[in-house]
């Protein structure tokens, strides 16, 4: 199986930050660690950074699948690693069913990176570090 490389990591881990504590995101969900979502039957007070770690391997790898399972194009490491970012703060169901994926699927690469930028509301309101992660995407995608 493919996976992102230190740099999609480090691009990931620059917009979540580490949280040792449970907090709000700015979409309301309960998250800890490196934008760990919290899950139905899990539970947290405080965790390790190395904790924080295990838990963005195993998220990411949920990303990762839903890339591999959607994308039917090549992709260089960066537009993986892009597409990766995208999925782990959105979900793959997100991109399932964005023109992203359309686009990207017919093979229009440009236009399929214009589309990142569409995806900057939580909660109904444009959230500035969605619009600074989405660009910084991008610019990754296009790389």
């Amino acid at each position: 199986m493919r996976h992102i490389t230190r740099e999609g990591l480090n691009l990931i881990k620059s917009f979540e930050g580490f949280s040792p504590t449970v907090y709000l995101c700015s979409a309301g969900v309960p998250t800890i660690g490196y934008g760990h979502a919290i899950k139905r039957g899990e539970s947290f007070t405080s965790i390790t950074e190395e904790d924080a770690e295990n838990m963005l391997a195993k998220d990411v790898e949920e990303a990762e699948k839903g890339i591999l399972r959607l994308i039917s194009v090549p992709l260089s490491d960066a537009q993986f690693n892009a597409l990766v970012s995208f999925a782990f703060n959105l979900g793959a169901g997100a991109l399932q069913r964005s023109a992203l994926r359309l686009k990207l699927n017919r093979g229009e690469y440009v236009d399929a990176s214009d589309e990142f930028i569409k995806w900057v509301r939580a909660g109904g309101k444009v959230i500035k570090g969605l619009v600074r992660r989405r660009e910084a995407e991008r610019r990754m995608f296009i790389s």
